[in-house]
This record gives C-alpha cells, sequence and structure tokens, in this order.
C-alpha cells in the first residue's frame, strides 16, 4: 500500500503530488548537470545554459508552489486549532450547563420530595370519607384528586361555619337563659330577706303579744298593725 492510497484528502494528496513533481525535478536538473560537467576554463553552450535556466525555473515554480502550499497547510493548522478551541470552549460550557442543570434537578427533586413528605394540615383535618361526599356532592366524581380535596375541604369549612353559627345561637341563648336565673336568684334572694324580715317581725310580734297577755293586756290592735305594715 502506497502514500497515495493513505493519504485521501484532497489538499494532502496536491501537496504530495506537487512534492513529487519537485523532486522529480530536482532530480532531472541533477541529471542535465551530472550530462553536461562546467569546468573552470570552459564554460557550458548557450543550449546548455538554456536548458539549465528552464529547468531552473520549473524547479522555482514547484517551490514556489510548495511554500504556498505549506503557507496554506499552516494556516489551515492555526484555523484548525482556533476552530478547536472555540469548539472546546463550548464542550465546556455545555458540560458545566448540564452540571448546572443536573444540580438544579438534584435540588428539585429535593423539594418535590420534601413538600411529598410535608405533613400538611389539611392532612389532618377530619374530613368525611370519600365516597360519603361523593354521594351529597355526585358533580365532584369526574375531579381530579387536586380538586376534589379542594371539594371535600370547602365543604368542611362551610359545615363549621353553620356549626359557628349554631354554636353561637346557643352562646346566645346561653347569655340569656345566665342572665334570666340570675335575675331569679336575685329575686329569691330579695323575697328571702323580705321572708327573714317578716318572721323576725312576726316573732316580734308573737313576743309583743305574750308579753302584753302576761301583763293582761290585748295585743290585738297592734297585731292588726303589723299585719297591715307587711
Amino acid at each position: 500500500m502506497t502514500i497515495a492510497d493513505l493519504v485521501t484528502e484532497p489538499f494532502l494528496q496536491s501537496v504530495l503530488q506537487t512534492s513529487t513533481l519537485t523532486r522529480q525535478q530536482c532530480m532531472a536538473l541533477l541529471d542535465l548537470v551530472e550530462a553536461h560537467p562546467i569546468s573552470p576554463g570552459a564554460p557550458p553552450s548557450k543550449d546548455v545554459q538554456l536548458q539549465l535556466s528552464k529547468q531552473q525555473k520549473i524547479l522555482y515554480t514547484y517551490l514556489t508552489q510548495l511554500r504556498g502550499l505549506n503557507r496554506d497547510a499552516i494556516l489551515g493548522v492555526r484555523q484548525t486549532k482556533q476552530a478547536t478551541a472555540e469548539a472546546r470552549h463550548e464542550i465546556d460550557r455545555l458540560h458545566l450547563h448540564l452540571q448546572n442543570l443536573y444540580y438544579e434537578q438534584r435540588h428539585l427533586r429535593g423539594e418535590i420530595n420534601a413538600c411529598e413528605s410535608y405533613d400538611h394540615k389539611y392532612q389532618q383535618l377530619p374530613l368525611i370519607p370519600v365516597e360519603e361526599f361523593l354521594q351529597q356532592h355526585p358533580e365532584h366524581i369526574e375531579d381530579g384528586e387536586t380538586a376534589l380535596m379542594t371539594a371535600r375541604i370547602n365543604h368542611e369549612h362551610a359545615e363549621r361555619e353553620a356549626l359557628e353559627q349554631v354554636r353561637q345561637g346557643f352562646l346566645k341563648k346561653k347569655q340569656v337563659l345566665i342572665a334570666d336565673n340570675k335575675k331569679r336568684k336575685d329575686d329569691l334572694a330579695n323575697l328571702d330577706k323580705d321572708l327573714e324580715k317578716f318572721i323576725d317581725v312576726r316573732l316580734c310580734a308573737q313576743r309583743f303579744r305574750m308579753d302584753m297577755v302576761n301583763n293582761g293586756q290585748a295585743a290585738k290592735p297592734i297585731q292588726k298593725t303589723f299585719e297591715k305594715e307587711y
């Protein structure tokens, strides 16, 4: 397998081709010089000089082409290095961005797990069973989990508000009954005082009458006076 079979890139093939032609031209020039040796005392003929000049020009042309190809190769290498550096920079940027996405993904998954495992207050509410709720409100049968839970919480809230209104009504009745009982207690207390006072007066009247009887006097007018007063 020759070098030409190994190299398939068009630019490198042109370099090999130009290099081969240059080498062949150098060999042809050397062969011409060997065929017409130049002695110090006898300069070559004009025909030989023309041939040497022509072959040198051809060689210079090939060398110029090789220099151009070499310059193009150097520029191509620089461009390739620049493109490689830019591509590496872009890959590094994308890799860093990917790492940031992985970090954000892990963070979000942690937040999701924390939210899913969080002991929400609504989960502790004494809600009625789902079957009973759907029997009372069949319009929520097709609702999703979130909508159904929201409806159950709203139902519980409405029920508690209704119970709170009933409780407030009972509290008002209780206050009225307490006030009425207090008034009755006060009336009974006043009645007890009047009764004690009446008993004291009756006892005084009885003692007075007994004293009057013992003294031989009538106590009826005085008793009637006390009875009129009380």
